[in-house]
């Protein structure tokens, strides 16, 4: 008897069942990122139009590229810094927010179609296997790499490779053929350029980037400023463009006291969230001067913008970037990846500090290199601020929104380096390539100064010296036989500075150029008072 009912409520049973099932499905579509394979919609005519010209166009098509390409246009409809990577860049992005790659640790410029070591990586992988500055690489692994017009990224490919994973290489040190093998490991891409006392009681750390390693640096920097003595700061975050919006949070954690509000960020489909402070900083009540330039972006400005809502820094510098838009990065299905900008953020006090995009990407990106032209980086009434967008500090300063980070005092820019024959030299890496042969041919002398303090101000650049240099120039089509005096004495200093560098890497190169920076020198004015 029970059988027969089963029987007869059964498939009543599994139509209810099914039509659930088929509710349930239709109702949770919406929620799937996608949809799936319950939607109803019809394909879109951008797959429609895809199909068709894979299906029917007359020529063979990279549907890949051409997929990347529509990818692209779709996101420049919507905000600059929504960006599509794709697979073959994706891991150099990766590397660099994470702060280190898997390489053999050296740094290296090409002349005469021939790898040049211009720096090798302290502990590193090559300094372990032997490698010098100068050595001159002939093969990796089996190919031949010199005198074929190797390029620096196919370079990059052969000396990266997996954690553990060896290449052999053969160079040429002096008129002597040798070989060695490199085992690759970790090599760091340090945030902190320089950290030193660069005054009595005054440190000085710069900052290039916001990478995930970022606050660990800056931490391990302040910490051995404080065993020297450190009662006032300079943080240094010109050029700095930005990165992991929470490593610029922690640093800003270590300047500023109790619960503070560092930022907060907000979006259409993200909730609030605000950043605070958490714990009792390292640096809370010293002397604090930040400097800033129309290449400090994104994070950098997170923390500028904090610092002086709450009037704990002196800003220095020039109107900085304006970007405060968040980026997610979703990873895709081919191993590229969609940042996408899902929030904007906000200082304290409620400043949104980015620039309008309304007339396009060209237009947003062209209004920095406007500021070169228009008198902005050289005047401080030509500072273009969103006065309709006025806000107070806790102290009553005025600040803006809309445009940036306003700097309370203003530092031009120097170009008499970047004016007539002189700015050419740049564009041919003249100096550094003079820098790395000049420390080749005086490294006994050089090795005499024991750190960069000393070399900033012991090495003299002797008129013998600036001949050559000339003479290297004219080589590359470059006449500064008129150069003046004012332009003279500064390519003089970047000389000296990027032979600093052979020695002591960036470390050596800020040293030597802060000494005659006219930012830094308000700084220590502005920390002295």
């Amino acid at each position: 008897m029970n059988n027969k009912k089963i029987q007869v409520w059964l498939p009543l049973l599994f139509s209810i069942t099914m039509i659930v099932g088929m509710y349930m499905g239709y109702k949770m579509r919406d929620n799937m990122p996608g949809r799936g394979f319950f939607s109803l919609e019809k394909r879109r005519p951008i797959q429609e139009i895809m199909d068709l010209i894979k299906n029917r166009y007359v020529d063979d098509v990279k549907m890949e590229s051409l997929a990347d390409t529509a990818i692209e246009a779709m996101l420049s409809k919507l905000d600059p810094h929504s960006v599509f990577i794709p697979a073959e860049e994706l891991q150099q992005v990766n590397e660099d927010l994470a702060g280190k790659f898997f390489g053999i640790g050296i740094e290296f410029t090409i002349f005469d179609d021939t790898l040049n070591v211009i720096n090798v990586l302290k502990d590193g992988p090559s300094e372990k296997a032997g490698l010098l500055i100068g050595d001159k690489f002939l093969k990796v692994g089996d190919s031949i790499v010199a005198g074929k017009k190797t390029g620096a990224d196919t370079f990059r490919k052969f000396l990266r490779g997996d954690r553990g994973s060896e290449v052999t290489i053969t160079y040429l040190r002096g008129n002597e053929q040798r070989k060695t093998t490199i085992k690759r490991d970790a090599i760091p891409l340090s945030s902190v350029d320089a950290s030193y006392i660069i005054a009595p009681g005054v440190g000085y750390i710069r900052l290039n980037k916001f990478s995930t390693q970022t606050y660990r640096e800056f931490m391990l920097a302040l910490q051995d400023l404080k065993k020297a003595g450190l009662q006032k700061l300079v943080l240094d975050l010109r050029g700095n463009g930005g990165g992991v919006l929470d490593e610029a949070v922690e640093i800003a954690d270590e300047f500023l006291d109790g619960d503070k509000l560092i930022t907060y960020t907000e979006g259409k489909h993200t909730d609030k969230k605000e950043y605070r402070c958490r714990r009792e900083g390292q640096f809370e009540k010293g002397p604090l001067v930040v400097l800033a330039d129309e290449g400090t972006a994104s994070a950098s400005e997170i923390l500028i913008g904090a610092l002086q809502d709450w009037d704990r820094a002196t800003i220095v510098g020039r109107r900085s970037f304006g970007k405060g838009l968040v980026q997610e990065q979703f990873d895709l299905s081919d191993k590229s990846a969609l940042r996408l900008t899902v929030a904007r953020y906000y200082t304290p006090i409620g400043r949104s500090i980015q620039r309008s995009y309304s007339n396009g990407t060209r237009v947003y990106y062209d209004e920095i290199a406007n500021r070169y032209h228009d008198g902005e980086t050289q005047y401080a009434d030509s500072v273009k601020n969103d006065t309709s967008k006025v806000y107070k500090t806790k102290n009553g300063k005025k600040v803006y929104g809309g445009g940036g980070i306003t700097p309370d005092y203003f530092i031009a820019l120097d170009t008499t380096g970047f004016s007539g024959d002189a700015a050419k030299i740049y564009g041919k890496n003249t100096i550094s390539n003079f820098a790395y042969h000049y420390y080749l041919q005086h490294q006994t002398a050089l090795k005499t100064f024991k750190n960069p303090g000393d070399f900033a101000t012991g090495f003299v650049f002797s008129d013998d010296d600036w001949n050559r240099f000339v003479e290297a120039a004219a080589r590359d089509s470059v006449n500064l036989i008129e150069v003046s005096g004012k332009g003279k004495a500064d390519l003089v200093n970047r000389l000296r500075s990027s032979i600093a560098r052979q020695l002591w890497r960036n470390e050596g190169y800020f040293e030597t150029m802060n000494a005659s920076d006219e930012a830094i020198k308000r700084s220590l004015e502005l920390l002295t008072k």
